[in-house]
């Protein structure tokens, strides 16, 4: 099995609904997404997936949250706008563009120590 990742960064605000402490209060993160690819087969060229593609298809889906206060967009004004819930939009968003090779996983980080990962 091969793996590719590719990694982004984006700026955004979110307070979280439901939540006793901090972080249910509007603050910021800047963001720091990996997505890896995973697939049994190389192309004719030796290669999984063009990481050219694979970041542009990020970008793509970051483009939208970035600079952006997340409880106002959707679907995040009807779900939390939690790190495991981007990473989770993120990926459906990527998944329409990637069509060839499986997602292993899209990680967030909010922090420089703290992530979480989506599998689908």
């Amino acid at each position: 099995m091969f793996e590719v990742c590719v990694e982004h960064t984006f700026a955004a605000a979110h307070a979280l609904r439901n939540y006793k402490g901090k972080c249910e209060n509007v603050h910021g993160h800047n963001y720091r997404v990996q997505v890896a690819i995973e697939g049994r087969e190389l192309d004719s060229n030796g290669l999984l997936y063009d990481f050219a593609d694979l970041k542009s298809s990020l970008r793509g889906a970051s483009e939208y949250l970035d600079h952006q206060y997340l409880n106002e967009l959707k679907p995040f004004d009807e779900i939390n706008p939690s790190a495991e819930n981007i990473a989770k939009f993120i990926c459906d968003e990527i998944q329409k563009d990637v069509k060839t090779v499986s997602i292993a996983y899209v990680r967030v980080w909010e922090t420089d120590t703290s992530c979480a990962t989506y599998r689908p």
